[in-house]
């Protein structure tokens, strides 16, 4: 009953309605657990909606149906061969497609359809391989730059062949972390081929120039990838330049001269048919090379060269000479150019400017090394004056902030006492710290709580007697000191004067003490060892 429903919902005239329908249907099938005839109804009913002529409907089927497993098939492989917004939907990941459906798709579809296919995840060696060699630019990077498609070496060269000339196709091979060797060769080769075809169209270089800048740009950065490259992926270059015809005699003479050895052997050993142990063993001999190089079929002309550079670098691997780096290099140079002084003018032409360019190179590379270890001096300097200005920036501020921090403090603490005077000045009745007119008879008890209170000494009186005081101008004790003094009980004087005979006693025994030690210090460490040895006698004795 509900699916008649549906598919009375499906007949609304308005396609917006019809393609609600269309998608609740297609999730009660594929999500609502129906039984037997209930889905061959529905099924039936979705495969009629593919008829229908409002692209919304039969999108809302491709949402619908598009990352399930249960989608039937009719229906699936029927949307992706419909408009391109509509099949980019299915063809994006739709489990139900096989391999041959997506190549199908890739050949009769738009550039669109293949760029979504080839952001498929984990697509096969066949998608990928039909993809690259029908592709496009954006669809070959599309396809670089999915981590998960399994892409073949020779379809990497063949991307590089076909549209190596585009910048976000070669950044995205080069991003390619499984990226092979002999790729990032291609890949170096047509971004140099792209910059000369610029310089020589703006005629800033001849074509033949170009050309030859090209080539050596081309052998330099083969030398430069392959610099601690190991033994198989060495032999799979030389294996793909042999084949490309780009292994020659100069590479393998820059090779010998840039310091890349096992290149050189690998290279060797591939053209003399020879296994690369033995070739190993053959370089490393004074006299086994000459041999190798014919049979290797270089050039007969080059053998002088390639024996003085082979020479050089002996000596250097034995320690007889202290070469390194560019200064390695130049040093090989000049050897070989010596060795071919005594060749004919004919045969020495060519393989003299050959290495007169490649001493050129060598020294540019050491002059542009010099500038750069320079440069970087000169930036290390200016970080470390950079350093020295902010730390003494950030002293200055911390001595400024101290500087501040005492000012406040100070004025704190003037307030504070100025608080504090006032409020005393209105605790204290002027009249009560007024002098007595009569300062003529003080006690002895008086002058001693005075004097325990750090006041000022008066005079006291024993008697009727005045007691002169130590100083002729003592002032009289206020009368609300006086009243207090009367006032206070016959007890507390008695305390009062016990704690200072205490503290008198205490004082003199201090003293006495000070004196006996002092006394001792002055007796001879002789005597009192007598001493004590007498006392210990009369001890002994009673």
């Amino acid at each position: 009953m509900m699916i008649r429903q549906f598919l009375a919902w499906t007949q609304h005239d308005s396609a917006g309605r019809r393609a609600e329908a269309a998608s609740a249907l297609a999730r009660a099938y594929l999500y609502g657990n129906l039984g037997p005839d209930a889905a061959w109804e529905a099924k039936t009913a979705i495969l009629a909606l593919l008829d229908d002529a409002s692209p919304l409907v039969r999108r809302a089927l491709a949402e619908a149906c598009a990352a399930s497993a249960r989608a039937p098939r009719p229906l699936v492989v029927t949307l992706a061969a419909d408009q391109p917004e509509i099949a980019s939907l299915v063809l994006a990941r739709s489990p139900i497609l096989t391999d041959a459906d997506l190549v199908d798709a890739a050949a009769m579809g738009c550039e669109a359809v293949r760029c979504v296919i080839a952001g498929r995840h984990h697509l096969t060696h066949a998608v990928a391989g039909a993809l690259a060699e029908i592709g496009g630019p954006e669809t070959l990077a599309r396809l670089a730059a999915n981590p998960t498609a399994r892409i073949t070496t020779g379809r990497l060269l063949r991307m590089v062949a076909r549209h190596g000339d585009d910048a976000t196709l070669r950044e995205a091979l080069l991003a390619r972390a499984d990226l092979p060797l002999e790729v990032r060769h291609a890949v170096a080769g047509r971004l140099a081929e792209t910059l000369s075809g610029f310089v020589t169209a703006c005629g800033w270089l001849s074509p033949e120039r170009g050309e030859r800048m090209t080539r050596e740009a081309r052998e330099r950065a083969l030398l430069d990838l392959c610099a601690g490259a190991g033994a198989a992926a060495l032999a799979r270059v030389v294996q793909h330049l042999r084949a490309s015809g780009q292994l020659n005699a100069g590479l393998v003479l820059r090779a010998v001269l840039s310091g890349q050895m096992a290149f050189a052997e690998t290279a060797l050993a591939d053209l003399a048919g020879l296994d690369r142990a033995r070739v190993a063993g053959l370089v490393r001999s004074a006299r086994g090379y000459g041999g190798l190089h014919l049979r290797a079929g270089l050039p007969e002309a080059l053998l002088p060269a390639f024996s003085a550079a082979l020479s050089a670098w002996r000596e250097a691997e034995t320690g007889a000479t202290s070469l390194s780096g560019a200064g390695l290099s130049r040093r090989m140079i000049e050897r070989a150019l010596t060795a071919c002084e005594d060749m004919p003018f004919s045969e020495m032409q060519a393989v003299t400017a050959l290495l007169a360019r490649y001493e050129a190179e060598a020294a540019r590379d050491e002059a542009r090394a010099v500038a750069r270890a320079i440069a970087e001096q000169a930036e290390a300097r200016e970080a470390a004056r950079l350093e020295a200005a902010r730390v003494e920036a950030e002293w200055q501020e911390a001595q400024a902030r101290v500087s501040e921090a005492r000012v406040s403090e100070a004025r704190v603490s003037e307030a504070s006492v100025s608080e504090t005077r006032a409020t005393h000045a209105e605790a204290v009745d002027p009249a009560a710290i007024a002098p007595l007119p009569e300062p003529a008879r003080v006690t002895a008890d008086t002058i001693e709580i005075r004097a325990a209170l750090g006041a000022e000494p008066v005079a006291a009186a024993s008697g009727d007697d005045l007691i002169p005081a130590e100083a002729a101008s003592a002032a009289a004790l206020p009368e609300a000191v006086s009243a207090i003094l009367d006032a206070l009980p016959d007890a507390i004087l008695s305390s009062f004067r016990e704690e200072q005979a205490r503290t008198a006693e205490a004082r003199d025994r201090e003293t006495a003490e000070a004196a006996a030690e002092a006394v001792l210090e002055t007796i001879p460490a002789a005597l009192i060892a007598s001493y004590r040895e007498d006392r210990a006698r009369m001890k002994l004795a009673a």
